[in-house]
């Protein structure tokens, strides 16, 4: 909290995917399709194949664009953007690892001249020296993907780092090997889905049909790599931050499965299709590998919560070796740069990082019709909720603030004039009860409503706060009330005995 607060209207979540998510899926791409234009081209020289050297030089200036003008365009956003949204974090990133950066800048300089030569040498230069030049490419784009790595995993699992300091403990983490095989999988898929796209564009035939098979064997290779590499990935961070993964991450992770099957699918479909693959299909393919590593991408990033550097910055800023001075002073107190509304700053630096009020996470509609006792009483058991939050750190009184902040901009009529009586119960359950209590998650109560009389309920409701720490008091009125029981018996009567 010792750096200005930057509030947009778009949430961090959303800018962080449309820059950041590009930038890796055109950098994972710009690896692997180094590989494949070498080995394809050593190939096609050893056979004289004049038509294949014909695609790879046009390959190649598809290659350079989206590498060097794309890549390099959402590179540089991602810096921007870090800096931005999680000032700390960024810092710490850099005092630590500051000659990492330095590393993987050199090598995406030798890169970035290597691709240009490369590009602009097929006229120019022998085979010989082309291939070499091509090599040179290949081997600093991995390399730089070798720095990288050791660095975003470390923001997940820092590992012994959090107790030495060492350079060396947190760059090879317990999630650092099988990343690295991971995303050079994936390196391997993308260089195949891309070559597919300009492999579509030739006239159908024999050659054609050629290279769409040759490149959908790349993909699926790709693939089993990164599938069979992702299995050891998911394993290292379950045993390393020993953590059942929640509803948010899980769907992600579902999602990525999924997509990967399609993704198999259609390497198939491309190869049945091969003499007269269309190029809406390759295309079509390519835009299901961005959205894959989307999942992907956001199942890494939902698992870290709540920490932006695990087990020691929070992601709303604060540092957990500081946990007992902001519990102490307050989050006021820390915060250097203030605006007079203590409220906003307080909502600024505990909440907004994560959530808008009415855009991406919103929590308008998480507290439309509910008062400022309940809102405070879930900002202080933040860390209770099934969402892998911070915890709140500040004091009593900067719990009432954000909940004053929140309040004023909510509806604030009562639950039963903002919903109809058949869904009441349902939305009074959702808004009050599911935000710890969701049916199939770790801490789902249904069975304790099996056999419960409305008396039951009502009694259970009037001592909320003595049941579990951090439970706020219900303050619904009596027609609210009158649903939510109902509604709560019909979840007991669900539970199969």
């Amino acid at each position: 909290m010792i750096y200005p607060f930057w509030d947009v209207p778009v949430g961090y979540g959303v800018l962080m995917a449309v820059i950041a998510v590009v930038h890796v899926f055109i950098s994972h791409f710009a690896i692997g399709g180094g590989l494949y234009l070498v080995i394809t081209e050593q190939q096609a020289h050893r056979h004289n194949d004049a038509p294949t050297l014909a695609f790879l030089q046009q390959l190649s200036k598809f290659f350079v664009l989206a590498t060097l003008v794309a890549g390099v365009l959402t590179g540089v956003g991602i810096w921007f953007i870090i800096g931005l949204i999680n000032p700390l974090a960024t810092e710490v990133l850099i005092h630590n690892y500051v000659w990492g950066w330095a590393t993987e800048w050199t090598f995406f300089v030798g890169e970035i001249a290597a691709a240009l030569i490369y590009y602009y040498g097929w006229d120019k230069l022998s085979a010989r020296a082309h291939l070499i030049v091509g090599w040179i490419y290949f081997i600093f784009a991995w390399l730089s993907l070798v720095v990288i790595n050791g660095i975003i995993t470390f923001m997940l699992t820092p590992g012994q780092w959090l107790a030495t300091g060492n350079f060396w403990d947190g760059f090879f983490n317990p999630t650092y090997w099988p990343s690295l095989v991971m995303r050079t999988g994936v390196c391997v898929m993308l260089a195949g889905l891309y070559a597919l796209v300009v492999a579509a564009r030739q006239p159908a035939g024999d050659f054609k049909a050629l290279i769409v098979r040759y490149s959908a064997t790349w993909g699926l290779f790709g693939l089993v790599v990164t599938t069979v590499a992702q299995g050891w990935y998911l394993r290292a961070i379950l045993a390393t931050l020993a953590t059942k993964i929640l509803p948010g991450p899980l769907l992600a992770l579902r999602s990525a499965a999924w997509l990967a099957i399609v993704i198999g699918g259609l390497l198939l479909l491309a190869w049945v299709l091969a003499r007269r693959l269309p190029v809406v299909v390759a295309v079509g393919l390519l835009a299901v590998g961005l959205t894959w590593f989307g999942a992907f991408e956001s199942f890494r990033e939902s698992v870290r919560k709540p920490y932006v550097i695990t087990s020691y910055i929070y992601g709303n800023g604060v540092e957990v070796a500081k946990t007992a001075k902001y519990k102490k002073e307050g989050y006021l107190a820390q915060i250097t740069y203030r605006t007079g509304d203590d409220g906003a700053d307080l909502f600024r630096h505990a909440c907004r990082s994560c959530h808008t009020l009415a855009g991406y996470r919103p929590l308008k509609p998480a507290f439309d019709g509910t008062d400022e006792k309940f809102i405070a009483g879930i900002v202080r058991g933040a860390h209770l909720l099934n969402a892998n939050m911070p915890p709140f750190l500040g004091t009593p009184a900067e719990a009432d603030q954000i909940a004053n902040y929140i309040y004023k901009r909510i509806d604030q009529r009562p639950l039963d004039q903002i919903y109809p009586a058949a869904d009441l119960g349902r939305q009074a359950f959702t808004i009050r009860c599911a935000k710890c209590h969701q049916p199939g998650t770790p801490h789902d109560k249904a069975k304790a409503f099996a056999g419960q009389s409305v008396d039951d309920l009502n009694t259970m409701l009037d001592n909320l706060p003595e049941l579990a720490e951090g439970m706020p008091a219900y303050t619904g009125n009596a027609t609210e009330r009158a649903a939510l029981v109902a509604y709560l018996r019909t979840l007991g009567k669900a539970v199969k005995p």
